[in-house]
């Protein structure tokens, strides 16, 4: 039994396992030794983790093993595949204690006597030195990654890793999802595990390969890393990352307040067509739709509003007639594209003014935050104070940074913007009249505003910047289901006053 043997060897890292090379040449040490002291390994223990840390798996195993006499002792590679930590390396020494013999074969040391297990006990000691070292320098090269804007870790799905040094940069596959979860979330409507069947049904899955968990999207949900912030848990210290944002601060932080409980999620789906949609007038409850007799109808169940109850094709009609109030005929279009030409210089104008403010502002902040930095080299704060201040600053100076790109894309895209609201209001009607039912309720929920029903009528009217548009044009409103009469001119151009058309595209 004394010339049974396990086999012990380790590597560091994955990717040293998965290339093979440290640990065949440890394995191949190990059998030389073996055959030179007539020594018969009768199993191996091969582990692909750190040693930095107490806990490795299977090196556990084999001492619980050893314990057991299931062999009569273990050849090592050397001291520093054994034990880099003094904890593993104390369990090897009570192993020693114990009868247990342990070889080392590049080390020629002999454990049993003094001289040898003070030799071993000083070359485990640096061994714990170097890892130290080594852990002190990889944690003071992160911190300077992270200063420089880096992010040193694996990148979020979302993003792509290039290599050291280098920013993480959008992935054209998984970015669109990513951005669309956040949307999605925002709403309320929707729980995490709808939301994650859906974002699963698209496409989005772990970079392995798996099926994306409702632990794992919540992590993403609350990772500031999409608004461009680099959050590191272990300290709570956050950073500014130069990586592009996937979202804006403002749809994060709405996420956050969804996620938090602050805004009260519905079921995400939706049996009828405008459930939750219109509210009963006399006491403003929703109205609950039902199926009768091939037909669904939207009542109010309060007892004093017993008689409230309409057809969903009333509420269908009543919703094209107020649509209807946004068909434009080819005058009243060239006029508004006439308007709109007029205001684009005189908002470039407010932008590039909007935007010299927020530079001041970012350059504020910047200054606050070195003066802070200083505070707390010098002495004066101490770290948690300075922690605190710091995520604070860091916020501030994000949000301004996000409205200085908005104010730049408004900048670009202003006039594009107003054209495409134009566009949206004028098929309102078409749109509705061919779209499908989730394509409907979200024209419903996006343009139109007081959705009432009033015993037998349906009242509802256009957001604005929709109904002032209407309006301008001398509509004469009737009721839901009156007649609706407008009254145009050859040459409308006196109904458009300037300021009237800015103030329906704010912009």
């Amino acid at each position: 039994m004394k010339d049974k043997v396990f086999g012990y060897i380790r590597v560091s890292t994955i990717r040293q396992g998965q290339k093979g090379v440290s640990l065949q040449e440890q394995k191949s040490a190990i059998e030389q030794y073996a055959r030179i002291n007539q020594l018969t390994i009768i199993r191996w223990f091969e582990e692909r983790e750190t040693a930095a840390k107490q806990g490795r798996p299977v090196f556990s195993k084999m001492l619980k093993l050893l314990r057991a006499k299931k062999a009569h002792g273990v050849i090592i590679h050397k001291i520093d595949r054994s034990a880099r930590n003094l904890k593993d390396w104390a369990a090897l020494g009570d192993l020693i204690d114990y009868g247990i013999d342990v070889h080392f074969a590049h080390e020629s040391v002999d454990l049993k006597a003094r001289g040898g297990r003070l030799s071993a006990d000083i070359q485990a000691v640096i061994a714990t030195d170097y890892i130290r070292n080594l852990r002190e320098e990889t944690v003071k090269g992160m911190y300077g990654r992270l200063k420089q804007g880096f992010y040193p870790f694996s990148a979020p799905i979302g993003y792509v890793n290039n290599g050291s040094g280098q920013s993480k940069t959008l992935d054209p596959l998984t970015t669109p999802l990513i951005k669309e979860a956040f949307a999605i979330y925002s709403q309320g409507e929707w729980s995490l595990s709808q939301l994650r069947d859906y974002l699963a049904g698209n496409g989005l899955c772990h970079k392995n390969g798996g099926r994306i968990t409702v632990n794992a999207l919540s992590r993403i949900l609350h990772n500031p890393f999409y608004m461009g912030i680099m959050y590191i848990k272990k300290n709570q210290e956050t950073f500014i990352g130069n990586h592009e944002p996937i979202v804006s601060k403002a749809l994060f932080d709405k996420v956050q307040d969804v996620l938090a409980g602050k805004v009260k999620k519905g079921t995400g789906k939706h049996q009828f067509l405008y459930s939750r949609l219109f509210q009963c007038r006399a006491c403003n409850y929703s109205t609950v739709a039902e199926r009768q007799k091939g037909h669904v109808y939207y009542r109010c169940h309060s007892l004093p509003c017993k008689g409230t109850s309409v057809r969903q094709e009333h509420i269908d009609d009543a919703i094209k007639d107020t649509f209807a109030d946004m068909k434009f005929n080819k005058s009243e279009e060239r006029v508004i594209d006439e308007v709109l030409v007029e205001l684009k210089d005189e908002k470039d104008f407010e932008r590039k003014d909007a935007l010299k403010r927020l530079k001041l502002q970012e350059s504020a902040l910047t200054d606050r935050l070195d003066k802070l930095t200083d505070k707390y080299v010098d002495g004066d704060i101490d770290r948690e104070v300075f922690l605190r201040r710091k995520n604070t600053c860091l916020k501030e100076l994000k949000d301004v940074e996000d409205k200085i790109f908005r104010w730049r894309e408004k900048q670009k895209l202003s006039f594009q913007k107003m054209l495409k609201k134009l566009e949206l209001a004028k098929s309102l009607y078409s749109g509705f009249i061919q779209g499908n039912d989730p394509e409907k309720r979200e024209m419903v929920k996006t343009y139109t505003s007081n959705r009432l029903i009033d015993v037998k009528n349906v009242l509802l009217e256009l957001k604005s910047p929709f109904r002032e548009l209407a309006q301008v044009f001398n509509v004469a409103v009737g009721t839901a289901y009156g007649i609706r009469t407008r009254d145009f001119q050859d040459s409308p151009h006196h109904l458009v006053a300037p300021r009237r058309v800015e103030l329906l595209f704010p912009g």
